[in-house]
């Protein structure tokens, strides 16, 4: 209970106090595999599922098999909770374990469900809606990185909020290449083909998902 205190979905929340919703909310684990699909395109889920360890990558794949990567869920994130609070609406996404992971289920119609014994639940909401806007800023922010035309373009905007979010011209990324790739809308050997000319441009320096931006792109 130690670490799910501390995850933002439990934030001001006791272990005390997590014990009592427990039951009501129905907590239940499950262990996955790398690649397992967790929650897949059409399904009807009525739980959040809280990433206990490793992580959760949300895709969507199109009829002709294109992947765009919408974002990854770390230990201690939430996944599912937009389709889990709209009663019967199928996802239109993936939710795929990204590497071996452990999942807490929380069942969401007994979240708003009154239970005496869990005085806590209110903020339990309150913090679901705040990480629920979260996500939609999120959303935006991918919208704004995969409108412009060019590899180059899309690659500017996606530092340019990374290097403003970290603070430093010198950044870490969250994707490896391929995920990048995903989440840009591009073809991963256009986008390769494209940061090595950006390098030898003298615009970036790279080692695996570390980059060094070399001038203001602000």
């Amino acid at each position: 209970m130690s670490f799910i205190s501390k995850t933002p979905l439990f934030r001001g929340c006791t272990e005390e106090d997590i014990q009592n919703m427990a039951e009501h909310l129905d907590f239940r684990t499950s262990r996955y595999g790398k690649g397992d699909v967790i929650f897949g395109a059409g399904s009807i889920v009525t739980d959040i599922g809280l990433v206990l360890s490793g992580s959760v990558q949300i895709e969507h794949t199109d009829l002709w098999g294109n992947k765009s990567l919408l974002g990854i869920t770390p230990a201690g994130g939430v996944f599912a909770e937009s389709y889990a609070c709209i009663p019967n609406e199928p996802m239109i996404v993936d939710a795929v374990a990204n590497e071996d992971c452990d999942i807490l289920f929380i069942s969401v119609p007994r979240l708003f469900m009154p239970c005496p014994a869990c005085c806590s639940q209110n903020r339990l909401i309150q913090n679901l809606v705040m990480i629920s806007a979260g996500k939609n800023i999120q959303l935006s922010k991918r919208s704004l990185h995969t409108s412009p035309k060019t590899i180059r373009g899309r690659l500017f905007s996606y530092f340019s909020q990374q290097v403003s979010a970290q603070g430093s011209n010198k950044i870490t990324i969250p994707f490896d290449r391929q995920q990048l790739a995903d989440y840009l809308n591009l073809d991963r050997s256009a986008l390769s083909k494209e940061l090595g000319k950006m390098k030898n441009d003298g615009l970036i320096e790279y080692n695996k998902n570390t980059f060094k931006i070399k001038i203001d792109i602000k």
